[in-house]
């Protein structure tokens, strides 16, 4: 039986919907009002097929943000409409629906359709309409239907042809194509561990045989280095040559974004082999680095590495084994004081939620991760993501993030956060406040409250990243707490913003006409980062507020600015880039050389501004004013066509959210998008 995502059973379920990625209403009403299955139906299907599913509900109509009951009145039609279309080959690809994935629902008198849309599995995606795969799939962004390119479309088509990308001869490439040092080593540790194994006898060629790295097709009889091979032991440039796209990165990155960019980077420079074997090697030491072993006992031998190593172990691995190195983004590993995170590019080939339960895999590169298994690095069982959960909650530690995400393209991103959800100061702050109250509340209602204290304020969306539930139950709670006098809402349908009740949320006259508290702090909690930074209002680090710390400069206007000309305000923990002409000349020209391509040029992708846009917001809040100065474009169109789309997306977020049009709104890139802002 299928799990039903959305429980609707009154008028105010369907008051509190929020359309979604995962949720799409439909009138479904045809020409003469009666009921007809909507022709646009399709893409739907097509786009959360091959997304993660969704919900799509017929016989509600959308006026503005609000949802409204219309029902349909040959709901029969409708739903043999959806079966007979569904089962015909000429239009859908594949029928992912059966009797118990649509469910005929009567409210208020009127009848409607609830359609749950299963995640197709990869064997299946591209799920596609008329006949064609290219121009004819869609997936979901954010709550549109988007069409997939046709590099999109023939990446699906080779992940579902291809159990393994990594399998294949490479025609023209052989052992002279390798490094022979790395051979060398890996050869070395393999014999450490198994020193009787009777593969440590036989010649290269051979070895490299037996590990996957060299294969003979039995059929085509063609003998050659597999992919895994080379990208496991090859060298720089003629690893390029089989993948033009292929790119390593490893960052130190700073607590404070007043610091350089990065403490120490690694990346593909020619100073070493360039492989993914020595890449794992030197990265592995370098993310390991600092991290104290606690003194354990197995049986009568001391344990040399604490649970963190091998959480970080797994997380490397699974980094460079479920890599498409066909596609466009650099494979990213960032190392900061409060957060390790992975970036692969490629979407994840299983649903997140299986992922995280364990004991399932589908490994992009199996030979890859085959050969890593022999050296004592992975167990390809699927349970490396249950070591990393497991390792952080031994901590309380806040869960590690796993998500996928097709912008700016298809990435897999784990981030792992070193930090708690509710620091003690935190939860002791609101029994004070609430007394009894607080500790009668559910768990999700207490998540709420905290967003609330350290974020300033608390957005629907907001609480849905933070948590596991479905955009209607979030609804619920957050109109729960408003009715217990918890919180107080401002805003109406989507531009509602939630904050304790008796408090005031921070708009722009307390930020650019008020000067800077002698308590630079100001209402921002000391750990506040024990909540997740990916909003502007929560970075772990406030160090660049302390007017202690010789960093701030006295300004006109008895504003205090950092030393690169940006505003600091008591209200946020990132500094503002309000007046161009106060910023720093070399810090101004750096600003505007990212902007370099839309500042030239009138027509620009809409992408390549996207980009910078993110760049500019990296760790920092810019005026509008200031942004369409920088990139050469209008505000208004700047807002529109750019800004708003991505606030709703949840690529930046705003400093002002009780007043978003504000003329004086300042944005930052959320963190999701902020991690890129290295990349090559």
């Amino acid at each position: 039986m299928i799990s039903y995502k959305i429980n609707l059973q009154t008028l105010e379920d369907i008051n509190l919907l929020h359309e979604t990625s995962d949720l799409e209403c439909k009138r479904a009403g045809g020409r003469d009002g009666r009921g007809e299955l909507p022709k646009d139906f399709w893409e739907t299907y097509s786009a959360m097929a091959n997304s993660d599913g969704g919900t799509v509900l017929l016989g509600i109509s959308q006026k503005g943000t609000r949802f409204h009951l219309t029902g349909i009145e040959r709901i029969d039609k409708v739903k043999q409409d959806l079966f007979n279309t569904a089962n015909n080959p000429g239009k859908v690809s594949v029928n992912l629906l059966n009797n118990t994935s649509v469910r005929l629902l009567t409210i208020d008198g009127r009848s409607l359709l609830q359609v749950e849309i299963p995640r197709a599995n990869r064997e299946q995606r591209p799920v596609y309409l008329n006949g064609n795969p290219l121009g004819n799939s869609y997936v979901r962004m954010h709550e549109g239907d988007q069409r997939l390119s046709d590099e999109a479309v023939r990446r699906m088509l080779a992940e579902q042809a291809e159990d393994s990308r990594d399998a294949r001869i490479l025609k023209g490439f052989g052992l002279d194509d390798l490094n022979t040092e790395s051979i060398r080593v890996y050869r070395q540790i393999f014999t450490n561990l198994k020193p009787g194994h009777p593969w440590n006898e036989l010649e290269t060629l051979s070895f490299l045989q037996r590990i996957g790295a060299w294969r003979k097709d039995r059929e085509s009889d063609q003998e050659g280095l597999t992919a895994a091979g080379l990208l496991m032991f090859g060298k720089h440039t003629t690893i390029q040559e089989a993948f033009p796209l292929y790119m390593l990165d490893y960052q130190e990155r700073p607590a404070t974004q007043t610091e350089p960019r990065w403490l120490d980077r690694l990346t593909l420079d020619g100073t070493w082999s360039g492989n993914l074997y020595d890449f794992y090697r030197k990265v592995f030491l370098k993310l390991t680095e600092g991290v104290k072993v606690p003194f354990e006992l197995d049986g009568d031998r001391r344990l040399d590495e604490s649970p963190i190593h091998v959480a970080l172990r797994e997380a490397l691995c699974n980094v460079l084994v479920h890599a498409d190195y066909s596609d466009r983004l650099a494979v990213l590993v960032v190392k900061s004081p409060a957060m390790f995170e992975f970036r692969n590019p490629g979407m994840m080939r299983i649903p997140v939620e299986l992922a995280l339960h364990g004991g399932y895999a589908d490994c992009r590169n199996r030979l890859l991760h085959q050969m890593f298994r022999y050296v004592g690095i992975g167990d390809q069982s699927g349970s490396g993501i249950s070591k990393i959960l497991s390792c952080w909650h031994r901590y309380h530690w806040r869960a590690p993030e796993l998500f996928d995400s097709r912008e700016p393209r298809d990435q897999t991103m784990m981030r792992m956060r070193m930090i708690d959800l509710f620091p003690q100061e935190l939860v002791v702050q609101l029994r004070q406040r609430f007394g009894q109250n607080y500790d009668s509340l559910s768990h999700e209602e207490q998540v709420a409250l905290a967003i609330a204290v350290v974020e300033n304020t608390v957005t629907h969306q907001r609480f849905c990243t933070l948590s596991t539930f479905h955009p209607a139950d979030a609804s619920r709670i957050l109109h729960g707490l408003v009715e217990q006098g918890f919180l107080e809402q401002t805003g109406s349908s989507r531009g509602v913003v939630y904050h304790l009740s008796g408090t005031n949320i921070p708009g722009p006259e307390d930020v650019f006409d008020s000067p800077l508290l002698d308590s630079s702090s100001g209402n921002l909690e000391e750990n506040s980062g024990n909540l997740d930074s990916s909003s502007g209002n929560l970075e772990e680090n406030s160090g660049n507020l302390d007017s202690s710390s010789g960093n701030l400069e006295e300004s006109s206007g008895n504003l205090k600015r950092d030393t690169l000309g940006r505003l600091l305000s008591p209200t946020h923990a990132l500094p503002f880039v309000d007046d161009l002409d106060s910023l720093e000349s070399d810090y101004l020209d750096t600003l505007k050389g990212m902007a370099k391509e839309p500042r030239g040029k009138k027509k620009v992708p809409r992408e390549v501004i996207k980009a910078v846009l993110l760049e500019l917001l990296n760790g920092q809040f810019i005026t509008i004013s200031c942004l369409a100065a920088l990139i050469h474009r209008g505000p208004v169109t700047l807002r529109r066509q750019y800004l708003t789309q991505m606030v709703r997306g949840g690529e930046l977020e705003i400093a002002f959210p009780r007043t978003p049009n504000d003329p004086r709104q300042a944005y930052t890139a959320a963190t999701l998008h902020s991690s890129d802002k290295d990349t090559p």
